[in-house]
C-alpha cells in the first residue's frame, strides 16, 4: 500500500495540475502532481525488466526488436499520447496544438511516400519547423534565448539536411532515451527516494547502452549476422561506424531501450500517474477509461497481422502512424528542459500559495 499526498487543486480533475487557466491556457504549468511514496515494487519492476531486456537484447536482439514492436508498438503510442496530452495540456492545446498537428501530419505523409532524398528532406524541414514552433512557445518573453535557439535550429537543420542518414539514426535512438526526462519530471512528486529513483532510471537509460557500445559485453552478444539482423543493424547504426560487430552493438542497444521504453509507457506511468489519464478522459471522452487500451490493443493486433504478412510494409505503416506520438513529445520535452516562461512560473507560484495539502492512502 502506497501513501500518496495530494495537493489540493492537483488531483484528478480536468483542470488540475496547474495555475490559473490549467487545462490548456498559456498561463498554466503542471504542478508536480499528487505527492507519492514509492514502495519496493516499482524499483524491483524496473530492475527486473532491465535485466530481462538486457539478456534478450544480447541473445536475440532482432527478435526482441521485431516482436516488441509488433506487440507493444501501437499500444504504447496510444498510452503515451494519453499521458502527454493529459499531463501537459498546458503545452498541447490551442493554436500551438493545431499547428503541431498540421506539421506532424505532413511528416506522416512524407513517411507514406516511397523513400527518397526529397521525402527525407521534407520530413527534416517539417521536424525543425515543429521544433521552431515549440521554441517560440516555450521561450516567449525570453528574446535572447529564443534568438539563440533559432541559430541552433538553423545549424542543426543544415547538418541534418546534409547528413540525413545520421539524422534518422539519432532520432531513432533519441526517442527511446526521452522517457528519462518524463520520469524525472514525474519524480518531482516523490516525498522521498527521488535520488534513488533517478539513479535507477539513469542506469538503464545511460549506463547499459554505454556498456553495450563499449564492447565489454561482446562475449555475451549473439554473433548471428545476416538477413533481418543486418538490415536492422544498418538502420540503427551511424553509417560511418557500420561494421558487423558495431552494428550488432547498436541493434542490441536499440532493442534494449525500445523494450524499456515500453515498460515506462505501458506499465509504469499508467499505474503510477493515473491523474494524467483522468485529465485526458476529460479532454477526449470518447477514449475514457479502458477504451484507450482497447484502441491500442486492437490496432496493435491489426499491425501484428500486417507484420506477419509483410514486415517491410508493416514497418512503414507503423513509422508513419508513430510520427504523432514521437514528434508531439518534442514540444513537451523542450518545455521540460527550458522550463516554463515567466508568466507560467508566476501562475504556478501563485497556485502553490493558494493550495493546501492533504494525505490520502491508495
Amino acid at each position: 500500500m502506497a501513501t500518496t499526498g495530494i495537493r489540493a487543486g492537483t488531483g484528478g480533475g480536468p483542470g488540475a495540475g496547474g495555475g490559473p487557466g490549467a487545462g490548456g491556457g498559456p498561463g498554466s504549468w503542471p504542478a508536480p502532481g499528487p505527492a507519492a511514496r514509492l514502495g519496493a515494487a516499482p524499483f524491483a519492476g524496473f530492475a527486473l525488466s532491465a535485466a530481462l531486456a538486457l539478456v534478450l537484447a544480447l541473445r536475440a536482439p532482432t527478435g526482441l526488436a521485431v516482436l516488441g514492436l509488433a506487440v507493444f508498438g501501437l499500444l504504447h503510442n496510444v498510452l503515451e499520447l494519453r499521458y502527454v496530452a493529459g499531463r501537459f495540456a498546458a503545452v498541447l492545446a490551442g493554436p500551438l496544438l493545431r499547428l503541431l498537428l498540421v506539421l506532424v501530419t505532413g511528416i506522416v505523409l512524407c513517411r507514406l511516400l516511397p523513400p527518397s532524398r526529397l521525402s527525407q528532406s521534407a520530413e527534416i524541414l517539417l521536424a525543425y519547423g515543429l521544433l521552431a514552433a515549440a521554441c517560440r512557445y516555450g521561450l516567449r518573453g525570453r528574446p535572447w534565448l529564443l534568438a539563440a535557439a533559432g541559430v541552433g535550429l538553423v545549424g542543426a537543420g543544415a547538418a541534418s539536411l546534409a547528413f540525413p542518414a545520421y539524422h534518422f539514426v539519432v532520432l531513432a535512438h533519441l526517442h527511446n532515451v526521452v522517457p528519462l526526462l518524463f520520469l524525472a519530471e514525474w519524480s518531482r512528486r516523490l516525498a522521498r527516494g527521488r535520488a534513488a529513483f533517478l539513479a535507477l532510471q539513469s542506469g538503464w537509460v545511460l549506463l547499459v547502452p554505454v556498456l553495450l557500445l563499449s564492447g565489454l559485453l561482446d562475449g555475451l552478444l549473439s554473433q548471428r549476422p545476416g538477413g533481418w539482423t543486418d538490415r536492422l543493424a544498418a538502420v540503427y547504426t551511424p553509417p560511418g561506424w557500420l561494421t558487423p560487430q558495431v552494428g550488432l552493438r547498436f541493434l542490441a542497444v536499440f532493442a534494449f531501450l525500445q523494450t524499456m521504453h515500453y515498460v515506462v509507457w505501458v506499465w509504469f506511468l499508467p499505474r503510477y500517474a493515473p491523474e494524467a489519464a483522468e485529465r485526458f478522459d476529460a479532454r477526449v471522452p470518447g477514449l475514457r477509461g479502458g477504451r484507450a487500451w482497447v484502441l491500442g490493443l486492437g490496432a496493435g493486433a491489426l499491425l501484428a497481422l500486417l507484420f506477419a504478412v509483410d514486415y517491410a510494409r508493416g514497418r512503414s505503416v507503423y513509422a508513419a502512424l508513430a510520427s504523432y506520438h514521437a514528434y508531439l513529445e518534442f514540444p513537451v520535452l523542450l518545455a521540460l528542459v527550458l522550463g516554463p516562461g515567466a508568466d507560467q512560473r508566476s501562475g504556478e507560484g501563485a497556485d502553490r500559495v493558494r493550495t493546501g495539502r492533504k494525505e490520502v492512502k491508495v
